[in-house]
């Protein structure tokens, strides 16, 4: 069964790579219809269009984003500005506040049943006001709203497997909390390679800790005020996004995401949990395994963190 995809932010650093690597690997008879702002968005999918596989591509831009989201099952959301040397996540929060607010009211009306997932910082607190929009207009479905956790754990699986000098294909990493600076915390103690068990120095433990968690601001300096991370970004957009319609089509796919945790292990309204992936969104929300106790005191330390986070979010008015 062919799925409809509606990249939002399309023209972007992250969108424009997102949208390749969609194309390329959507199943056959896919759509993958492409929005943003920018008048050069048509142009984009005009390009992407020539590229030989059985995926169609169409673009829209200006004001509006209802013809691109018309049908969809599936809509990410990538639109927003980037950050720059200095800035924090949280920096960002008013502009893309609002962004993804006007995305999601109207992907509530036009395609109220699709699966939404954000990509654009900051996720702990952008998420909870995606969640508020869609209650507002009732058609909140918490099994069909995520932020997309993806980078964290594939940063993890190359840092790892660098430290480690093991292959990456086999190397796994639980990542679970947030999705921003210390809320970010990578599961070591369940760190395996092909199966087997890996093993680390607590001073190991810190370091990779502590690098998972900067990642970001390492690319961002790293780049010298010339944007954030696009391309890792990307690719973890699309490992999402392709598991998200793998589930819609009836297979068995695991991830990790961002969601509502209302019944959740931990106390805070949502967290990043390794989730599975169903015909409806998120099908059963995985456990976390055993903690060490540096995991342990790394979740307490986290979690108050998170809810003043989420509180932001919940309390967002974009006419304020």
């Amino acid at each position: 069964m062919c799925k409809k995809v509606a990249l939002l932010g399309a023209a972007g650093g992250i969108g424009q790579s997102l949208a390749l690597l969609l194309k390329l690997n959507l199943p056959a008879k896919s759509e993958l219809s492409l929005y943003d702002i920018s008048p050069v968005t048509p142009g984009i999918a005009v390009d992407l269009s020539h590229i030989p596989t059985d995926v169609k591509v169409t673009g829209f831009a200006g004001e509006d984003p209802t013809d691109a989201l018309k049908d969809a099952d599936v809509v990410v959301i990538s639109a927003g500005v980037a950050r720059k040397p200095g800035m924090t996540r949280a920096d960002l929060f008013n502009t893309n506040a609002t962004i993804v607010y006007n995305l999601v009211e109207k992907a509530a009306k036009v395609c109220p049943k699709a699966c939404i997932a954000i990509i654009t910082n900051p996720v702990n607190t952008i998420i909870p006001i995606a969640a508020e929009v869609l209650k507002k207009a009732g058609v909140y479905d918490k099994n069909k709203l995520f932020g997309v956790t993806t980078l964290d754990v594939i940063r993890a699986h190359t840092f790892v497997a660098e430290a480690k000098n093991v292959n990456v294909k086999y190397v796994r990493v639980p990542v679970i909390g947030g999705h921003s600076g210390t809320t970010i915390l990578p599961l070591l103690s369940q760190a395996t390679v092909n199966g087997l068990k890996l093993e680390f120095t607590q001073e190991q433990i810190e370091q990779l800790t502590h690098r998972i968690q900067n990642a970001g601001t390492e690319v961002v300096e790293a780049k010298a005020g010339g944007g954030s991370a696009t391309l890792s970004m990307a690719q973890a957009g699309a490992e999402f996004a392709l598991g998200l319609v793998r589930g819609l089509v009836g297979e068995d796919v695991i991830r990790y995401a961002y969601v509502d945790n209302t019944n959740g292990e931990t106390s805070p309204a949502f967290f990043a949990y390794p989730i599975r992936l169903g015909a409806e969104g998120l099908k059963e929300v995985l456990p976390i395994g055993k903690l060490s106790d540096f995991e342990k005191k790394q979740v307490e330390d986290l979690i108050p963190i998170l809810n003043e986070e989420i509180e932001l979010g919940q309390k967002f008015n974009k006419d304020a």
